[in-house]
């Protein structure tokens, strides 16, 4: 039904009592439709459409080993980095950034997002996380450094991304090969390096520096490198090794005392054997 100025006024009893209808089936939480309306109403039901989001782009983890193991320890370091913590820490996933749209999508090599249940997701939906991630590192390639250098800091610039870094696992397309960005007033601004050549992260709350091929974080306030539970476990090993080293040493040292002490004893037992032989000739004279 229309309703123009010409229907309106006799139409009136009649949409009120449609208005009193519909109260009705609000209040019964629309159990009601056939009972008031008949199968006409209910077959103009509207179907609801699902959007069917993606969990994968296709695109392999990376794309040399250099940049698949830089990316499985970058996330393996942060994860036991915020362990016990509020803290989601993941990489190479889809993030969709538009409900709806499953074209829509980012996938940061390694991120975090503050505050965010650290559970298993197939995806990451900004929206119902209402969260987007705090820290980005991209492992930078030959393919990927146009992206990596232009779109994705951009739409990471707009969904208020606040730290953004480049890695160059190579060395051969990135200089320097370690970049920081740090997103102020809308726009991102490069991080200034320490003496050391370190850059310092707020958000991951670390120091990253290059050494060598590798990119070691060191945590802001101890100081202390962070760890992979491979080198925590030869840390362990080593300090067990060296922990029995200083034990046999001592015990070592132990004995070879117990055995000067031995000497010096027989040494004096001998020196009163030699008196007593004197002194027994003296008086025999």
């Amino acid at each position: 039904m229309i309703l123009t100025g010409s229907h309106w006024p006799q139409d009136r009893p009649v949409i009120a009592a449609r208005v009193a209808e519909l109260s009705i089936i609000m209040s019964r939480g629309c159990g009601g439709c056939e009972e008031l309306f008949g199968d006409a109403v209910m077959s103009q039901t509207l179907p609801v459409k699902t959007v069917y989001y993606p969990e994968s782009d296709g695109k392999p983890l990376g794309e040399t080993d250099w940049h698949r193991q830089a990316i499985v320890r970058l996330i393996e370091l942060f994860q036991q980095h915020f362990v016990d913590q509020i803290v989601y820490v993941s990489g190479d996933l889809l993030v969709y950034y538009e409900p709806g749209n499953p074209k829509k999508f980012v996938v940061p090599d390694v991120f975090i997002a503050k505050g965010v249940k650290p559970k298993a997701r197939r995806i990451y939906k900004i929206w119902q996380e209402q969260h987007a991630p705090d820290a980005v590192i991209e492992v930078t390639s030959r393919k990927t450094r146009r992206k990596d250098h232009t779109t994705k800091p951009e739409l990471y610039a707009r969904l208020g991304v606040a730290e953004y870094f480049l890695f160059d696992p190579e060395q051969d397309y990135l200089v320097p090969p370690l970049q920081g960005f740090r997103l102020i007033d809308g726009e991102y601004q490069p991080i200034t390096p320490n003496a050391d050549g370190s850059l310092t992260s707020e958000q991951f709350g670390v120091r990253l520096r290059l050494e060598g091929e590798d990119l070691q974080l060191y945590h802001l306030h101890t100081g202390e490198r962070l760890l992979t539970g491979i080198e925590h476990a030869r840390q362990a090993e080593q300090h067990a090794r060296q922990a029995a080293q200083q034990a046999l040493q001592a015990e070592q040292q132990a004995l070879q005392a117990e055995q000067q002490a031995l000497q010096a004893e027989q040494r004096a037992a001998a020196l009163q054997t030699e008196l007593d032989q004197l002194r027994a000739k003296r008086v025999a004279r």
